[in-house]
Formats: structure tokens, C-alpha cells, sequence
């Protein structure tokens, strides 16, 4: 599979290294330009581009930038992507970071808010994931405990794809609802940075509140 990867921190680099690892197609892209990869791309067989290269011909887009670079990704970015692309969000909103965004503290789902910045419908997963479990924790399917990461999102393909992504990585998923529900895997909640199975973040997903809390507000 062709599989364009946004970012190249602690969660895009790892998905480099695993998804190439796999045997898939990846091209990977940072804010600081390919001649910043080397590295990576040596070590890992990636293909490192600029952000509106990235998208070229994939089925799968990952975008795995601070919130607040989202606004900032190239206008058209996924305009030679494949057709039906699934696009991954990881991002959270880290008001110290990425400084206030009114929406999101008005209520606004986080990856409501980056689906709206860059107009193509998002996939939300593994912004509650430690980017080293990434390279350490998968299993194969059926491992006792195998630890499970929620997705959320709107179109029932595009989420499947993203999960079937996922259980080759080596992780069992639970479904987080629609990208209206995905403020229950957003900080602060049960699941963000919960390493448990499906049943704990199933459990983790119901009991999430909609107030946000205060480390995650501005």
C-alpha cells in the first residue's frame, strides 16, 4: 500500500519504521524539507519528500503535525492522492503548545477541527498512543491482552481500513463512534495513554466526560 506520512516527530517517524517494516509504500514529510530525512529514510527504505508530495498516489495519509502547523499544510496537499484516500489524524490540541484555539475550547471535537482546516474527511487514531509502544508493543492477532487503541470517524470504509492498518501493526482497535465522539480519546480523557485491551477502552470510552480538563484548556 502507498502510504504518505506528515510528519516526521516520535509518532510519524515510528510509523515510518513499522509500516516500512511491513512491506508498504512509504513517503514521509516534514516542515524542515527531505534534505532533513536522510537519515530516516536511509534507515528505513522511506521516501523522504516535501508535505505536497507526500499525499502522491496514496491510499493512506497520515497527518501527524502540531495543531497548530495544521492551517499551515500546503493548500491541496491531498490533490494527487488516491482516489477514496483515508486521511489519519493523530493530532491533539495542547493549548501551551499550540496556543488558544477558540473552536476546541468552545466545544469543538479536535479532529473536527483539523477536518474542517484542510477539507477532506479525517480518521482519528493514535493521538493517545506512546509513540514508542508504536515499535514495541504489537502482537499478533489473538495475543491475550493485546493492548487496543481507539478510532473514530464518519465513513465506515475509511475507518476499516484504518483498523485493518492498525491489527497489521500489531493491535487490536475499538470503535470510538462517529468524529462527533472522538472527544472521548482526546486528552484528558479515560483511553488517552491507556495501554489496556478492547475491554478497557471500550469502558474508558463510555465513562469520558465532554468537559475538558484544565491541563487541556487555555
Amino acid at each position: 500500500m502507498k502510504i504518505g506520512i506528515i510528519g516526521a516527530g516520535n509518532i510519524g517517524g515510528n510509523l515510518t519504521r513499522r509500516l516500512t517494516a511491513l512491506g508498504h509504500e512509504v513517503s514521509v514529510a516534514n516542515s524542515r524539507g527531505p534534505q532533513t530525512l536522510t537519515a530516516l529514510a536511509e534507515e528505513t527504505g522511506a521516501k523522504p519528500v516535501t508535505a505536497s508530495e507526500a499525499a502522491k498516489g496514496a491510499q493512506v495519509v497520515v497527518v501527524t503535525v502540531p495543531l497548530k502547523a495544521v492551517p499551515d499544510l500546503p493548500t491541496g496537499f491531498l490533490d494527487g492522492a488516491a482516489e477514496g484516500v483515508t486521511v489519519i489524524d493523530t493530532g491533539n490540541y495542547y493549548p501551551q503548545r499550540d496556543g488558544r484555539i477558540a473552536a476546541i475550547e468552545d466545544g469543538l471535537p479536535e479532529s473536527r477541527w483539523t477536518e474542517q482546516q484542510i477539507g477532506h474527511p479525517v480518521i482519528k487514531a493514535f493521538n493517545g498512543t506512546y509513540a514508542q509502544d508504536i515499535l514495541d508493543r504489537g502482537r499478533p492477532q489473538g495475543t491475550p491482552d493485546r493492548q487496543a487503541l481507539p478510532v473514530a470517524g464518519d465513513d465506515p470504509a475509511a475507518k476499516q481500513a484504518v483498523r485493518d492498518l492498525i491489527d497489521e501493526l500489531g493491535f487490536d482497535t475499538v470503535d470510538g463512534g462517529g468524529l462527533d465522539d472522538s472527544w472521548r480519546q482526546q486528552p484528558g480523557t479515560p483511553v488517552y495513554g491507556n495501554r489496556g485491551e478492547a475491554d478497557a477502552i471500550t469502558k474508558g470510552l463510555a465513562e469520558a466526560s465532554p468537559e475538558r480538563t484544565a491541563e487541556f484548556r487555555a
